[in-house]
């Protein structure tokens, strides 16, 4: 069997992942098999975070744009992550790897503290660490969060799971001849305007050159190619 790439990634989960074909909220058989994959990755010995999106439950950014105050709209949303989070550390304990809640707002009742040493020591005890609450500010995406709490907890790679099997031109679903990368860099990433991550995110990942991989995560056994380094979606890249 291939060895791992990495040693520690960190895994971004959109909320709209775990909704399967449902309209909102969480479908328990997606959340399973998402945690089926975390804990296959798992057991190669790789460390694993994972931050996760809250849009199958709410987005602050669609409710601003419906007139309700962006911030309180954004910490609606961070709320609606730590949901998420606790249905996937159930979904992943049932498979028997051992989880904590990680949360950028206190919510001691439910979750851990964000302390950045305490994470860490999480995963070299081989716990997968499941970071909500986005920044813990609002106007940040989970997506910049995802790229901020890499390189806080030292992850060689972030892996960006979607719907899709990488990143494209333009949105493959409207455009059938849009173009497909398999390797594309951060400045070209940005020059495009292409709108699998934001450009915060791209722009810190770029800073302090962390790997991207975007990938569809409904493809079984893709992320664990993608831990193992094996040629899967699309790479981002100096």
């Amino acid at each position: 069997m291939s060895s791992p790439a990495y040693k520690r990634i960190l895994l971004k989960l959109s909320g709209e992942a775990l909704m399967g074909d449902k309209g909102f909220g969480i479908d328990p058989a997606v959340a399973s098999q998402v945690a089926a994959d975390i804990a296959e990755v798992h057991s190669l010995g790789i460390q694993v975070a994972v931050v996760i999106g809250g849009g199958n439950i709410f987005r602050g950014v669609a409710a601003s744009a419906r007139g309700m105050d962006r911030a309180t709209g954004d910490y609606m949303g961070m709320l609606a992550t730590v949901v998420n989070a606790l249905a996937l550390q159930d979904a992943i304990e049932t498979k028997g790897v051992a989880t904590r809640v990680v949360t950028a707002i206190e919510m001691r009742a439910v979750a851990e503290p964000f302390i950045r040493r305490r994470a860490i020591r999480h995963l070299e005890k081989g716990r997968v660490v499941i970071l909500a609450a986005g920044t813990g500010n609002p106007y940040f995406t989970t997506d910049t969060a995802a790229a901020l709490r890499a390189m806080e907890i030292k992850a060689d790679v972030v892996l960006k799971a979607t719907k899709v099997d990488g990143i494209y031109s333009a949105d493959p679903v409207t455009h059938p001849d849009a173009k497909k990368f398999d390797r594309i860099t951060y400045l070209s990433f940005i020059e495009q305007g292409l709108k699998v991550m934001d450009t915060t995110a791209i722009t810190l990942c770029m800073d302090n050159r962390l790997p991207i991989i975007v990938f569809n995560l409904l493809t079984p056994g893709n992320l664990r190619r993608a831990a193992l380094g094996e040629p899967v979606g699309s790479l981002v890249t100096v």
